[in-house]
C-alpha cells in the first residue's frame, strides 16, 4: 500500500503511474517483463555474478536476476527508502534474503561500495532522472571488475519533443487546443524542458558518456516507432495517472490550470478519445550494454560480498565478508 508519508518514487511506482487500476498495472508489467529480460541477456549474467542493481525500484531486475538468471548475488541500490524496504521485505518473503543487499544511494553517488566490486551493473529508467549522467557513468565503470558489464534501458523524451500545439499525449484536442496549452503548461513549469534531466540526453549521449567513462564494446540498439491508435484506456484509470513520480496527475493538473467551466470542457473533449483510443503514438527507448576493459582485477572475487555499516555506511570489501542489511514525460 502507498500513502502520502511515503517518498514521491514509490506512489509513482506502486499507485500513481497506474491511475490505482491493478488491471492496467498487469498489462504494463506485462511489457517490462520484456525489457528486463533484454536488459539481462545484454548483461551476459553467470551464475556465480555480483550483479548491483542501480535504481533498483522494488527489485523487478534484480529479483529477475536472481530467479531468472542465477545471478549468485543481488546488490539492490536506490534512492528510495521506502522502495528499498518493499524490496527488502519482496526477498525475505520468497526466501532470498540470504543472496540480497541493500544500500541507499543516487546513482551518481556509490561511494558506499569500493572499485573493483561487483561483475555487472543494470538500471531501467534511472539516468532519465540524473543530472549527473557523466558521473553516473562514471560510478558505473569504477564498481565493475574488469571484464564486468553494464547493461541499461532508457526511455528518450527528445523524440517525442516538443509536441505538436494540436496533441496533448498524442491525443487531437484542435477544437480544445487553448484548454490543452494550459494544462501543458502546468507540467513545463514542474519540468522545464531547458533544464530537466528527463530531456537533456538523447541515445547519441548515452554512447558518447559510456565511452568517455571508460566502456568498450559498447553496443546501443534503439527502439522507436510513430503509429496511431491504441487500447483505449477508462477514464477513471487515465484521470488520476502521473506520466513520471516528479509529475501531477493530469486531475491535478487540469485541477491547477483550468476554472471548472474549462475543466468541464476539456474532459469533455479528452475522454471520448481516451476510451476509444484514438492517439498518436511516438516514442522511443534505448537499450546499451557495454564492457570494462582492462586486465582482470586481482581485488574481486566472484560470489564475494559487500559488508555496509549502515545504510549509507562505507563498504567493506573481502571474500568472508559479512553483510550488515540497512535499513508528459514518461519515467
Amino acid at each position: 500500500m502507498t500513502g502520502p508519508d511515503q517518498d514521491i518514487w514509490s506512489q509513482w511506482l506502486l499507485h500513481r503511474r497506474f491511475g490505482g487500476d491493478a488491471q492496467r498495472m498487469q498489462v504494463t508489467l506485462g511489457h517490462l517483463y520484456r525489457v528486463r529480460d533484454k536488459v539481462l541477456c545484454h548483461a551476459g549474467l553467470g551464475e556465480r555474478d555480483v550483479l548491483l542493481d542501480v535504481g533498483c525500484g522494488d527489485g523487478f531486475i534484480g529479483f529477475g536476476a536472481l530467479e531468472k538468471a542465477g545471478a549468485a548475488r543481488v546488490i539492490f541500490s536506490d534512492i528510495s527508502g521506502d522502495l528499498l524496504n518493499r524490496a527488502r521485505s519482496i526477498a525475505q518473503e520468497t526466501g532470498v534474503g540470504d543472496r540480497c543487499q541493500f544500500f541507499q544511494a543516487s546513482a551518481d553517488d556509490l561511494s558506499a561500495l569500493p572499485d573493483a566490486c561487483v561483475d555487472v551493473v543494470t538500471t531501467r529508467s534511472v539516468l532519465v532522472y540524473v543530472a549527473a549522467k557523466a558521473r553516473a557513468f562514471k560510478e558505473f565503470h569504477r564498481v565493475l571488475k574488469a571484464g564486468g558489464r553494464v547493461s541499461l534501458f532508457e526511455p528518450i523524451n527528445r523524440f517525442a519533443h516538443p509536441e505538436p500545439a494540436h496533441l496533448f499525449w498524442g491525443y487531437d484536442v484542435t477544437p480544445a487546443m487553448a484548454l490543452a496549452q494550459k494544462v501543458k503548461a502546468v507540467y513545463l513549469r514542474r519540468q522545464p524542458p531547458d533544464t530537466d534531466p528527463m530531456l537533456d540526453f538523447d541515445e547519441r549521449d548515452l554512447l558518447r558518456l559510456a565511452e568517455q567513462a571508460g566502456f568498450g564494446e559498447i553496443h546501443l540498439e534503439l527502439e522507436a516507432e510513430i503509429k496511431s491508435g491504441a487500447q483505449g484506456v477508462r477514464w477513471e484509470t487515465y484521470w488520476p495517472t502521473a506520466p513520471n513520480p516528479k509529475a501531477p496527475t493530469i486531475q491535478e493538473a487540469v485541477g491547477e490550470a483550468l476554472t471548472s467551466d474549462e475543466a468541464e470542457r476539456f474532459v469533455a473533449h479528452l475522454r471520448p478519445l481516451v476510451e476509444a483510443g484514438t492517439r498518436l503514438i511516438r516514442s522511443a527507448v534505448a537499450y546499451l550494454w557495454a564492457v570494462k576493459q582492462g586486465p582482470p582485477d586481482r581485488r574481486g572475487v566472484r560470489g564475494s560480498t559487500v559488508a555496509f555499516d549502515g545504510l549509507h555506511g562505507r563498504g567493506t570489501w573481502g571474500r568472508e565478508a559479512r553483510e550488515r542489511p540497512g535499513g508528459a514525460l514518461t519515467g
